[in-house]
C-alpha cells in the first residue's frame, strides 16, 4: 500500500531524506523511528504530497502522489503533530468542510460524522467553536475528521501531544484494530513503549538514511547486548554517528 523508490529530498546542500526505499503492505502497522532531524517529518510530507521530492517517487495504493494527487489523497488520511483547524468553525462545521473536500454525499456524512464525534468523545462540543477547544480536543477532532472518508492508508506524525493516558490508550487500540480490518498505518513517534505495543514492523532512520527495518524481535536482535527498544535504538543511532 505504501512504496517509496529512491525517495530523496534536498534543501540546498542538505539532504534531508536520502534514497529511501520502503515497502509497506495492506493491514500493516509500520512505525517510523528516528532522532530529531532524522528525516521523519520530511518523509511524511512527501508521502502526503505536501512537498515534492528532489528525486524518486512515492506510491500509495499503487498511485504516484505527484502524478495523480487527487486519486492518491482520496485513499489516505493524515494526522499531523499540530493539526491546522479553522477556529471560527464549530466541530460539526469542520467535519462538513472535510466531507466537502472528499466530495462525500450528505447522506454518508450525517451518520459518519456523528459516530466519529461520539467515538472520540467530542460530540458534546460539536456545536462549539474550535477556538474554545483544548489541545486534546483539537487532536481528537483531527482524528475524527481523518477517518470520515474511510481511508485505506493513515499517516500519523507524533499524534500523542495533548492527549491524556486514557485517550492515548484508546487511539492506540483504535489504530491497531483498524489495521486488523485491512487499513495501513504509517506512524512516526518518539513513544517507544507505544511502538513496542503496536508495531508490525519498525523502520529506523538517521541523518536522512534508512538504517534498518524489521519486526520488533528483528530490531532487538541487531544489538550484541539486546535490551529494550530504547537501548537498541540508542546503540544503533550512536553507531551511525561514528
Amino acid at each position: 500500500m505504501i512504496e517509496t523508490q529512491n525517495l530523496t529530498k534536498r534543501f540546498g546542500t542538505k539532504t534531508a531524506v536520502n534514497a529511501l526505499d520502503l515497502s509497506i503492505g495492506a493491514g500493516e502497522f509500520f512505525c517510523f523511528l528516528g532522532p530529531n532531524g532524522a528525516g521523519k517529518t520530511t518523509t511524511i510530507k512527501m508521502l502526503t504530497g505536501l512537498i515534492k521530492p528532489s528525486s524518486g517517487q512515492a506510491l500509495l495504493g499503487g498511485f504516484d502522489i505527484q502524478k495523480d494527487p487527487v486519486k492518491t489523497k482520496s485513499l489516505i488520511g493524515y494526522i499531523p503533530d499540530t493539526p491546522f483547524l479553522y477556529e471560527k468553525l464549530t466541530g460539526r462545521e469542520f467535519m462538513r468542510f472535510v466531507a466537502g473536500l472528499y466530495q462525500m454525499p450528505a447522506s454518508a456524512l450525517n451518520g459518519s460524522a456523528e459516530e466519529l464525534l461520539e467515538l472520540f468523545e467530542i460530540r458534546h462540543v460539536g456545536d462549539q467553536l474550535i477556538e474554545s477547544y483544548s489541545h486534546g480536543m483539537r487532536q481528537k477532532l483531527s482524528f475524527a475528521s481523518c477517518f470520515l472518508h474511510d481511508p485505506k492508508i493513515v499517516i500519523v506524525d507524533e499524534p500523542w501531544v495533548g492527549l491524556d493516558p486514557k485517550n492515548i490508550r484508546f487511539v492506540k487500540d483504535y489504530l491497531k484494530q483498524r489495521t486488523r480490518e485491512g487499513m495501513t498505518v504509517f506512524m512516526s513517534t518518539h513513544s517507544l513503549s507505544i511502538i513496542e505495543d503496536v508495531a508490525d514492523r519498525i523502520g529506523i532512520i538517521h541523518n536522512g538514511s534508512l538504517l534498518h527495518t524489521g519486526t520488533l524481535p528483528e530490531i532487538l536482535a541487531l544489538s550484541q547486548n539486546p535490551g529494550s527498544l530504547e537501548d537498541v535504538f540508542l546503540e544503533l543511532t550512536r553507531g551511525a554517528d561514528a
